[in-house]
Order: structure tokens, then sequence, then C-alpha cells
């Protein structure tokens, strides 16, 4: 099967900002050029999974109006990840004793104080991973952190105790990537 996801358009909010779980809108012509582009490359019926949060969404709803036969299913575990009371904060005023306890302890801190830690994190998204139709090609409408975990989960991957292990690479906003995976597959994601 083939795992597409889709980074959400650019977020129409300054990039200085932290805004994991923050429900900011995106750019609406871009979304909609972002769904065009990706509609002439889906399969047709492909099972379509959507973070809920409005920058997601709204690329769902275009996909939908494009291609009526398409159903879309909101999952909250595809929502970025959670950084608690640093959302809505820009990053260059989050103290730097808590950006390095942080990236000190990455499995277990609880970003933002109360947010959620990276091993949460990839346990809710795992969750997500665990719950797909091995049968059928999915596309997750969702966001960079997501698509980084879901990588890294693809590859057996399902903690990291370290920041340099973190994927840096993500697809830019309103882009996208393919994820092959084994048509069986145990919980861990592989094969059995």
């Amino acid at each position: 099967m083939t795992l597409w996801l889709v980074r959400h358009a650019f977020p129409l909010i300054d990039k200085s900002i932290c805004y994991g779980q923050l429900d900011v809108p995106a750019d609406p012509q871009a979304t909609t050029s972002c769904a065009k582009e990706l509609l002439n490359v889906l399969p047709k019926s492909i099972t379509v999974i959507s973070s809920p949060l409005q920058r997601c969404e709204l690329l769902a709803h275009v996909f939908i109006g494009s291609q009526p036969d398409l159903t879309v299913k909101k999952d909250p575990k595809l929502q970025e990840m959670s950084f608690g009371q640093w959302e809505g904060r820009a990053w260059a005023d989050i103290d730097k004793a808590e950006l390095d306890a942080w990236t000190d302890d990455f499995a277990s801190y609880r970003a933002g104080g109360t947010g959620e830690s990276v091993d949460q994190f990839m346990t809710r998204v795992a969750a997500a991973f665990d719950a797909l139709d091995p049968s059928k090609d999915a596309l997750w409408v969702t966001h960079a952190g997501v698509i980084r975990a879901a990588t890294l989960i693809a590859r057996g991957i399902r903690h990291i105790s370290r920041a340099d292990e973190w994927p840096t690479h993500a697809p830019a906003y309103g882009q996208w990537c393919k994820l092959t995976l084994p048509t069986q597959r145990n919980h861990h994601g592989h094969q059995p």
C-alpha cells in the first residue's frame, strides 16, 4: 500500500511564532493550488484522513469540492505536536533554558511544560499508522511533525531519545511525499 502524506499550505501566521496545535488558517489560494496538483496524481479511490485543524481541513474540503466521490475522515491523531504554553509565542521569546531542557530530554520533556513529549507524540501518530487498512492506499492531510514521525514509524522506529535523531526533512507547505508500506504488517508496522 501507499501512504500519501500531504502538508497543508502555508499558514497565515508569522513564521517566527510557535503554532503546533494553534488552530490557524492556511492561505486559501495556495490550498486550492495544492489540491489541484495532488488530485492529478492521486489514485481515484483513496482513503483521505485529515487533521481536524483548519489549515488541513480546508485542503480536505477542496479535495471533496473537486472530487465529490472522495470522503474525508477527521482524525485528531494527525494533529501537529502540542507545544503547550509555547503555542502562539515567538520562538525567540521562549527561554533558552526551556528549549535546552527539551532538547536535553527530547523523548520525555513536555514541550511548553503542558504540551506533548516526543514519546507521546510518536505514540499518537503510531496509533493512526497502525489503524491504516493495509489493503487500501491512504492520504493523510497533516503537518510537518506528523510526516516526520510517520517516516520514522514506517522504518520501524517508534522511539527516539535524542533531538539529533529527529528527521529534519519534511515536504514544503502544500507538497507531499509517499511511503510504500508492506500490505501485511504487524502492530509495529513491520512485515510479519
